[in-house]
């Protein structure tokens, strides 16, 4: 091999060096918390976005309402920072009024509603109508409800409507910083009631199904970019690809309805 050919093959071997090396520097950790109902779907698309983006993703897990210690409101009062919040629309409609998430970033990634549950091998009540519904409730010994956006839906709304509020009072429970299908799967509570993809992702259940229409509540979950993004670009990106048609079809199996919106921006 004579000289020039082993200068060029330096320079290509360095080439490939700084070019890995760029790809690697230009690379943003992006830090996503998001609330239960989209939390399935999110542990299987974060990693398909980091293959075809470069960029890393951080997790952090949290409900959309409550002041539970880990709860999304409470955690960012305490001064935790993060990127990208995905959660209940309302909630994040929320902090964009205090202006810790930016205006015009709101994206809907996809609809929820609120299912029940019994522990697996349990008889199933029936919930197919509202009255089924309404006496099931009242024949339940226990109900488990969240703390979240469904649950805040159920306790000040639905069962009022139904007309047993006051049965409630004695046998439902709200749950905190846990999912009311592992209450149920344990066996502390006989019937649960969360959003759908809180339920189906949970081992030792006998998913029902959804509450009837008439008395059901769609909820959007979205993504929104916070005031302390580090790095607006990848933010944007990463939130583009979770409302892209690539990732549909793991958002519609795990329990939720892509929306598949445009982008703000």
């Amino acid at each position: 091999m004579n000289q020039f050919s082993i200068f060029r093959r330096s320079l290509l071997a360095a080439a490939l060096v700084l070019s890995t090396w760029g790809v690697a520097a230009g690379a943003a950790e992006i830090h996503v918390i998001t609330s239960g109902a989209f939390a399935t779907a999110f542990k299987e698309l974060a990693p398909a976005y980091e293959k075809k983006s470069g960029n890393t993703v951080k997790i952090s897990f949290g409900s959309s309402m409550g002041t539970a210690p880990d709860s999304i409101p409470t955690r960012l009062s305490k001064g935790e920072t993060f990127d990208v919040l995905i959660l209940a629309g309302s909630a994040l409609d929320g902090f964009i009024k205090k202006g810790e998430v930016t205006p015009g970033t709101r994206v809907d990634l996809a609809n929820s509603t609120i299912g029940a549950s019994v522990k697996k091998g349990a008889p199933k009540p029936d919930i197919s109508s509202v009255a089924a519904l309404k006496k099931t409730l009242l024949d339940a010994k226990s109900v488990a409800y969240s703390a979240s956006a469904s649950g805040t839906y159920l306790s000040t709304e639905l069962f009022e409507k139904l007309g047993v509020a006051e049965q409630m009072k004695l046998t439902a429970k709200k749950i905190y910083s846990e999912r009311v299908g592992s209450v149920v799967a344990r066996g502390e509570a006989e019937l649960g009631f969360q959003q759908v993809s809180e339920l189906i992702s949970i081992d030792g259940l006998d998913f029902i199904g959804e509450i009837p229409a008439e008395v059901q509540q769609t909820i959007p979950f979205s993504a929104g970019i916070t005031r302390d993004v580090k790095d607006q670009q990848a933010a944007r990106d990463l939130i583009q690809f979770l409302a892209s048609p690539e990732a549909a079809p793991i958002i519609k199996k795990t329990g939720m309805n892509p929306i598949l919106p445009k982008m703000p921006w």
